[in-house]
């Protein structure tokens, strides 16, 4: 019974960290007013028919603190990538010279920052749900082994520490989202 335990346990714990590099990888593609290549993950090229991440036909590069060059290896793709990045809406305008694309990113403003840190706070949320829903099916599946013979005092020390696990996590979300806040602000 003490190896369904560990199960349980070691599942939570494992979908928690998924929840919270789920967290990183969306936190990284808010713009923090600083030029970052992870902003332009998720933005998919029509490559010969088939969506392409702009990292697989174009060499992505920060020249500086707010502009970021995306070189495509295939010069016809300038046309798709710079259509690809206008429809991702991430608040930039492309700039085609012909050879390459370049994104100038302006200053943050104050409106702005609040909508992005609204943003944040959104996906920090979505987090949190993510973890507590997995909280409450470790505590289900830890019922039902009661049910099958578990002791209430085992059941017990597991739910406590599903619980500790859970509140881990969520005190790792709010590491995240205050530390997304301080480079926003830091800029």
């Amino acid at each position: 019974m003490s190896e369904d335990l560990d199960l349980v346990l070691d599942y939570a714990e494992s979908s928690m960290t998924k929840a919270i590099n789920h967290l990183e990888a969306e936190l990284t593609k808010i713009r923090a007013g600083k030029a970052s290549p992870g902003m332009l993950e998720g933005i998919m090229v029509e490559y010969y028919g088939s969506p392409t991440p702009v990292n697989q036909v174009a060499n992505v590069t920060v020249l500086d603190a707010r502009t970021i060059s995306i070189q495509p290896w295939e010069k016809n793709m300038l046309a798709a990538i710079e259509r690809s990045i206008m429809g991702a809406n991430i608040g930039v305008t492309p700039q085609n010279d012909g050879n390459q694309i370049r994104l100038f990113l302006p200053p943050l403003t104050e409106e702005r920052r609040k909508e992005l840190f609204k943003r944040a706070g959104g996906e920090g949320e979505q987090s949190k749900v993510a973890i507590r829903s997995i909280r409450r099916e470790a505590i289900e599946e830890i019922k039902k082994l009661q049910k099958d013979g578990l002791s209430e005092d085992e059941a017990k020390d597991a739910e406590k520490n599903v619980q500790d696990i859970t509140d881990r996590f969520i005190l790792l979300v709010d590491k995240h989202l205050a530390a997304k806040e301080k480079d926003m602000m830091s800029v």
